[in-house]
């Protein structure tokens, strides 16, 4: 969430971060909101002030037993009490008008992101590992893990599109890359996380999903949000504080269910596991110094890098332009696997570094050593370590055999049983 005070001193360097994120300029309307709202404030201030001084006045008059002036003065109090409701309530409807207009402004971008207005203004930034050949035409997973225990038909009954269920063999190779994900994340010092999957309003608009991507959610019947990412219930769990800096960084992991609506997603991906309403999902989350955000930022995509290497699976890194990266960032890395069934890359993890903006939206700060006084806003980072459905995917695309069975990655043999393979 942006700060009126600093658009106040540069309006016309907000509008200019505005621009790169091909947003018209807001200032004009956001200071106009905010100067009339600083009017009304004034004017009640005022108002009450004279209030209280014409309410002891009364007093004086009718010691006085000035009885015209104690009666003009408890007229012009009746005035004054009649008229302060009327600005109490523009006041109030002000606040809300430029909080509102605030809170749906994105993220303004870091300097050195790219500008672009979609995916086509990425910037690949590296590659990793050799794409597979094959002595057969590779199949994209639903097209042979049906045998495997992949079934979209008996989901699809029970709760419709875009939905699976995972039985035998495909079901343990989904929990064993959970568990190694987070075996993974926790040693490199992520702290292991079973957060709540409903969350109230607040946390959601914490993190930004509220109150513009409503509809790419799920809301319980007593007003309650089903996570669409852990980011929201991690990152919320400092909302309200003040840290002290020696408690930073904190990094924080959880491996849970994800529910999205995909509302914004009508006709993508229909096929397969890539773009589901719930699914699993192991996320990295970071709180820090503004001083640590881009190193963190760095540390963070390359504990998601890790485990595709581990397990094998070619991907490049991408740089997010400025009209690609999502609302609540100011700088994105995507990491995109390859499927040998596509034919293409395609992402299986965003991380990004969003600064003070989700800081400030839940109000989370921290103190700095050796200030007593004052604090300054958190920088958050969020990312994910992986997508377990889409490395899921990929380790099915990659290992596929010609006659239709799969081979274990080596790293997650261990996970597995004794299973080296599955098949159908």
């Amino acid at each position: 969430m942006h700060d009126i005070r600093q658009i106040r001193d540069a309006p016309g360097a907000f509008d200019t971060a505005l621009a790169r994120r091909g947003i018209a300029p807001t200032s004009a309307t956001l200071l106009a909101l905010d100067e009339r709202r600083r009017a009304i404030t004034t004017e009640l201030q005022t108002a009450q002030t004279r209030r209280n001084e014409a309410s002891k006045a009364i007093g004086q008059a009718k010691a006085q037993k000035d009885e015209a002036r104690a009666s003009a003065l408890m007229t012009e109090v009746a005035a004054i009490k009649e008229r302060m409701p009327a600005l109490e309530t523009e006041g109030a409807e002000l606040d809300m008008a430029l909080n509102d207009a605030l809170a749906a402004i994105a993220n303004l971008p870091a300097d050195d992101v790219p500008v672009g207005a979609d995916e086509e203004g990425n910037v690949e930034q590296h590659r990793w590992g050799t794409v597979p050949t094959f002595d057969f035409k590779p199949k994209e997973h639903p097209d042979f893990a049906g045998p495997l225990g992949l079934d979209f038909e008996s989901a699809a009954a029970i709760s419709g599109a875009r939905f699976a269920i995972l039985k035998g063999g495909i079901a343990r190779l989904q929990r064993a890359l959970g568990q190694f994900m987070l075996d993974r994340q926790t040693a490199r010092g992520f702290t292991e996380v079973i957060p709540p999957l409903l969350v109230r309003d607040e946390a959601v608009f914490g993190t930004g999903q509220l109150p513009k991507f409503a509809e790419d959610l799920f809301r319980t019947t007593d007003g309650r949000w089903l996570i669409p990412t852990a980011e929201v219930s991690l990152t919320n769990m400092v909302r309200d504080q003040i840290l002290a800096e020696g408690d930073l960084p904190m990094k924080l992991t959880a491996l849970t269910q994800c529910f999205r609506s995909e509302a914004g997603a009508a006709g993508r991906d229909t096929r397969g596991l890539i773009r589901q309403h719930q699914f699993e999902k192991v996320e990295l989350v970071a709180i820090t110094t503004p001083e640590q955000s881009d190193a963190l930022h760095e540390e963070m995509t390359r504990a998601a890098e890790a485990i595709l290497e581990e397990l094998g699976l070619p991907y490049r890194r991408v740089m997010l332009c400025t009209g690609d990266m999502g609302f609540t960032a100011r700088k994105t890395f995507d990491l995109e696997v390859w499927l040998p069934g596509q034919n293409a890359y395609r992402e299986i993890s965003s991380v990004s570094n969003c600064g003070e903006f989700q800081a400030r939206r839940m109000n989370a700060r921290y103190r700095a050593a050796g200030e007593a006084k004052g604090t300054r806003f958190v920088h958050t980072l969020n990312g994910s370590g992986l997508a377990v459905g889409r490395t899921l995917v990929a380790v099915v695309e990659n290992y596929q055999q010609q006659d239709g069975s799969v081979r274990i990655p080596e790293a997650l043999l261990p996970y597995m049983g004794g299973l080296t393979e599955l098949r159908g």
